[in-house]
């Protein structure tokens, strides 16, 4: 058997701790499959004297993680520090430029330097990998770069945040309030005490700005990322789109378009019977397409110490066997400068209008629509006591600056009570 691979470890908050479990509990397993052994040699973390659910006693601590990437009895990098900047961007670049290899579970700063720290793996001739920092234990960055390499991607989407997600599918199941549910989510560690990353849409954004990165060959561009959160979904449309046959899920989507990349995090309609649909609470799923493989779904925990830990854990082992493919499919230089497209492609789209209950107020809803050319698929309108009455409309594929046009039109009408509500309706 070959030399061990020494490994050191830079934060030990829940996934840190879930790593050097894995580490400890199947040592002789990871050696079999590896090929080699594995041996962690020092730690890092903000407070020695802090209780953890393991013996650290065997391991060096240092109290600067950078000094871990100096250690000359180091091999690999840990990070899972989290944050874009500050210690854990430090680490990493120390570590590349002392030619040690690195896998970190860090969205956030792959996010806003991966194409930098790329740049650095290829020049130094290491391997940086972030399975982890994606889709938790889903092993969707080596599904694309390896298993889907030969194909042209034509797009990438999924539910990226099992937070949302979980708020979501209690609204609908429970029918509370999306306030209550959010306490309830907090209480039960899904969400943070500042929940705004999770329910602004920006920790899935960031996944999503990698995953498009490595399916379309790009440099990442999270700034290009159009982002909306799940903040102003209502439980009004969350039952009026499942009476009409869908689910409202926070979906990210990078798709190829003739004008360039679309990416987009946003709520949108999905089919309810189908995959994306049928996703319940905290679980993740990412949909990969190529052009000729088709479509593949993956499914699986996207947060927790054990699935984030063992897709660290993945990204070791094939660090250990010698697989150390660029860090988003193809080396840094050749990372295309990201082209967005200027407007997403066209797709029905779920309305909710209030509107006067009386005569003729439909067919002048109408006639703003057919004036944008927009056409309508299906039309309800929902029992009501009040002279205002609930209108929901499913359009044909239709552009959004045509809808927005509409909608401005319709909006302006002295039937309108209030402002309309539209949501995409993304084909699955």
């Amino acid at each position: 058997m070959t030399e061990p691979l020494r490994i050191a470890i830079a934060g030990l908050g829940t996934v840190g701790v879930g790593v050097i479990e894995i580490l400890q509990k199947h040592a002789p397993l990871l050696a079999s499959r590896a090929g080699r052994p594995m041996e962690l040699v020092a730690v890092s973390a903000r407070s020695r004297s802090k209780e953890r659910s393991v013996d650290l006693s065997a391991y060096e601590w240092e109290d600067d993680p950078v000094a871990l990437a100096r250690r000359d009895d180091v091999d690999l990098i840990i990070e899972v520090i989290g944050g874009e900047d500050g210690p854990a961007k430090a680490l990493i670049e120390t570590a590349l430029e002392s030619g040690k290899q690195v896998v970190t579970a860090n969205k956030a700063l792959l996010a806003r330097h991966g194409t930098e720290l790329a740049r650095m793996a290829d020049k130094t001739g290491t391997c940086l990998r972030y399975e982890a920092a994606v889709a938790g234990g889903i092993p969707i960055v080596k599904a694309l770069v390896e298993g889907m390499a030969a194909n042209g991607m034509t797009r990438v989407m999924g539910v990226m945040n099992g937070t949302c997600n979980y708020i979501l599918t209690e609204m609908e199941t429970t029918g509370r309030d999306y306030e209550p549910i959010l306490a309830d989510a907090q209480a039960l560690g899904y969400a943070e005490a500042d929940p705004e990353a999770d329910v602004g849409g920006f920790d899935a954004a960031q996944k999503l700005s990698l995953l498009s990165a490595a399916a379309f060959g790009t440099e990442v561009d999270y700034d290009g990322v159009t982002i909306e959160g799940i903040e102003r979904v209502t439980l009004t449309d969350i039952r009026y789109a499942r009476d009409m046959g869908y689910r409202i899920k926070l979906l990210g989507v990078a798709a190829a378009t003739p004008a360039g990349i679309e990416r987009r995090m946003q709520p949108c309609l999905v089919p309810a019977d189908s995959p994306l649909g049928q996703l319940e609470g905290v679980s993740n799923m990412v949909v990969l397409e190529g052009d000729f493989i088709g479509q593949t779904v993956y499914q699986g925990p996207g947060a927790g110490a054990g699935p984030t830990a063992s897709a660290v854990m993945a990204d070791v082992l094939d660090i250990a066997r010698g697989n150390t493919p660029p860090v988003f499919g193809q080396r840094a230089e050749m990372l295309a400068a990201p082209v967005a497209a200027q407007a997403g492609a066209d797709a029905p789209y779920y309305l909710r209008l209030s509107l006067a209950d009386r005569p003729g107020t439909l067919a002048r809803v109408a006639d703003a629509l057919g004036q944008a050319g927009i056409s309508i698929d299906r039309m309800r309108q929902t029992q009501h006591e009040s002279g205002t009455a609930p209108v929901l409309i499913v359009t044909h594929s239709a552009a959004r600056t045509a809808l927005d046009s509409a909608l401005e039109t319709i909006a302006n009408l002295d039937v309108c009570d209030e402002a309309p509500v539209a949501y995409r309706i993304e084909p699955v």
